[in-house]
């Protein structure tokens, strides 16, 4: 389970690296037409890092769970 966790963390990392890159350098996003705001993703990058940080978390903490028994 913890290697699912790490996995999971680091993919939400990806993630939440991809949605700072966008903001800061204004790529432009279309969905079926319709442009996505930049602003979106900086709300995006804060959801997705907080999974990232929640997931990094976890694994710690079923590290040390895992170490002290």
């Amino acid at each position: 389970m913890r290697r699912y966790v790490m996995v999971s963390g680091v993919f939400f990392t990806l993630l939440t690296t991809v949605q700072l890159v966008r903001l800061l350098l204004n790529w432009p996003v279309n969905v079926a037409g319709k442009e996505i705001p930049i602003w979106l993703s900086g709300v995006a990058a804060l959801i997705v890092g907080s999974f990232a940080a929640w997931a990094f978390r976890v694994s710690a903490a079923q590290h040390s769970r895992d170490a002290a028994g």
